[in-house]
């Protein structure tokens, strides 16, 4: 499968989100990589801790995608899981309404 001489691609993906998501942990999130098959190009990372359910976790998810994807050539393929959310990752957004989040604490004024 893999070279003698060559980390295995869930090794180098871990130390990655390690190296690139350091706000997961500092906020008290957690990521584990569940899968990391170079043959396919699939890789699978489950966020948790205080990512489940975090309002932002989805455009984590959407980041640690596309940078895996641009990172990794023989990454095709990422899925992003929180624990509270299943598969969902960030297609809540894209699947949804649609747009960005936003966080408002004012009154929308609709009236």
């Amino acid at each position: 499968m893999s070279d003698e001489n060559d980390e295995s691609l869930a090794d180098r993906v871990e130390r990655w989100m390690v190296g690139q998501m350091p706000i997961i942990q500092m906020h008290g999130g957690t990521s584990v990589v569940r899968e990391a098959n170079p043959d396919t190009g699939e890789v699978v990372v489950e966020l948790g801790g205080t990512c489940s359910g975090c309002g932002i976790s989805n455009i984590t998810a959407d980041n640690i995608r596309r940078d895996l994807i641009m990172d990794f050539d023989e990454v095709d393929n990422v899925t992003v899981r929180t624990a509270s959310s299943g598969d969902n990752g960030a297609s809540t957004v894209e699947g949804g309404r649609g747009g960005e989040l936003r966080h408002e604490t004012e009154s929308a004024n609709h009236f």
